[in-house]
């Protein structure tokens, strides 16, 4: 396992959809590249930025969780990468002894943060889809980005977050697409890699 940390959250530019770009503490760097959904982003922005919603949120109610049966959350591992989606597992301590829960990695990521927990990435998950980029987005880059989702949570609902129309089945992703956490279209010029242009369907059924 490697340690990681969040580079950057911002939204790609040709799909629209919410990146998570996670980078190595160590050398190499490598980054490696999540889609995640707009609530998940949502969250994670949040946890970022140390805002709590009006309403608990499902993340306040989580870390009330954890913190109210004296239980820690010691770790957050990305595990695996597959059929297209990457699995994560939040590693909990508490009076019963240590549990390892499955969870995804936009759920548990948010939740690390919110909890200061520090996550890891499997060497095998960077091997496979991590890359080194040139330049790594700074902390004045993340700040905006964090203001830009804030910005996004104060012009809606929150009980209107849902699924976007014509988003693909978890684990599966367009053929040649990168993967992404819950088989989400992928595809970031920045790293390289082309994601579906405006009005190209994506391979796969929608939801």
């Amino acid at each position: 396992m490697k340690l990681v940390e969040i580079a950057g959250l911002h939204i790609e530019a040709t799909t629209g959809t919410p990146l998570l770009l996670l980078r190595e503490k160590d050398s190499p760097h490598r980054v490696l590249p999540i889609f995640v959904g707009g609530p998940e982003a949502a969250a994670i922005a949040l946890a970022l930025s140390g805002q709590f919603l009006p309403r608990p949120s499902t993340l306040d109610v989580m870390a009330s969780l954890v913190e109210s049966l004296d239980a820690e959350v010691e770790r957050v591992e990305v595990t695996e990468l597959r059929d297209g989606a990457f699995l994560a597992e939040l590693s909990v301590s508490g009076p019963g002894g240590g549990h390892r829960v499955e969870a995804r990695p936009s759920d548990a990521i948010a939740l690390a943060v919110r909890l200061g927990a520090p996550m890891f990435v499997s060497a095998a998950v960077l091997d496979e889809a991590g890359t080194v980029l040139e330049e790594v987005p700074d902390e004045e880059t993340i700040d905006a980005e964090v203001s830009q989702f804030r910005s996004f949570l104060a012009e809606i609902d929150p009980t209107d977050f849902g699924t976007e129309p014509g988003s693909l089945v978890a684990g599966s992703t367009p053929d040649g697409a990168e993967p992404s956490e819950d088989g989400l279209p992928s595809g970031d010029p920045a790293l390289g890699q082309p994601g579906p242009q405006p009005g190209e369907p994506p391979n796969a059924p929608g939801t």
